[in-house]
This record gives structure tokens, sequence and C-alpha cells, in this order.
């Protein structure tokens, strides 16, 4: 079972970088594949980004990809979301959450931490 924390959210003005950090205190963390979505009121979570279990191969959503890097520490049991060049459209509460299968298909992924808020003002 995973539970997840995560950190690091705040206010940035654009073209800032941040890094969200996500804690699992759960077991077995490499087993799962970990991922990064974010919402904004009155709209649909959002996938960002999806790391396997190993780390060895990663997915990104089109809005982020080049500027959002995910990593994985397993001995730490801790994923990573480095987001370079902020956009006020980033602007959201971002959620870390996991899978057990390591397709990284945005749907298979749940078990949902509280998430953090990211403000990019312009």
């Amino acid at each position: 079972q995973v539970q997840l924390e995560e950190s690091g959210g705040g206010l940035v003005q654009a073209g800032d970088s941040l890094r969200l950090s996500c804690a699992d205190s759960g077991r077995a963390f490499s087993a799962y594949a970990m991922g990064w979505f974010r919402q904004t009121p009155g709209k649909e979570r959002e996938f960002v980004a999806a790391i396997t279990g190993s780390g060895g191969r990663t997915n990104y959503g089109d809005s982020v990809q080049g500027r959002f890097t995910i990593s994985r520490d397993n001995a730490k049991a801790m994923v990573y979301l480095q987001m370079n060049s902020l956009k006020p459209e980033d602007t959201a509460v971002y959620y870390c959450a996991a899978s057990r299968f390591q397709g990284l298909e945005p749907k298979t992924f749940g078990a949902w931490g509280q998430g953090t808020q990211v403000t990019v003002s312009a």
C-alpha cells in the first residue's frame, strides 16, 4: 500500500523553476510506477508526467514536454518533478499518484496524495 505526501509548491514568477517532491510512506515503493497530475478548479485532472518503478522509462504530457522532468530515488522512496520555464498556465494543484502497472497509462494511476499548490504569476 502506498501513502503519498507532496511538498515543494509555492508562488513563483513566470520563467522560474520549482521542484516538487512526493514521499511514499508505504512499502515496496520500487514496485510502483509513479506519476504527477495537476488540476485547476472546474477542470479535469491533467496528466503531467510518469516514471516506471525502475526509473528507466518516462512519459510526459504534451503541455510540459521539454520543460518538466520526473525522477525518483527508490532508496528514499521519493519521486520528484523538476519544473523549469514555468508559465502562468502551469498554475494548479499538483498531485502525486501511484500505479501497479508499468505501462504509464494515466488512467491506471490512483492512491492520490493531498496535493501541493503551484502558482505562477505573470
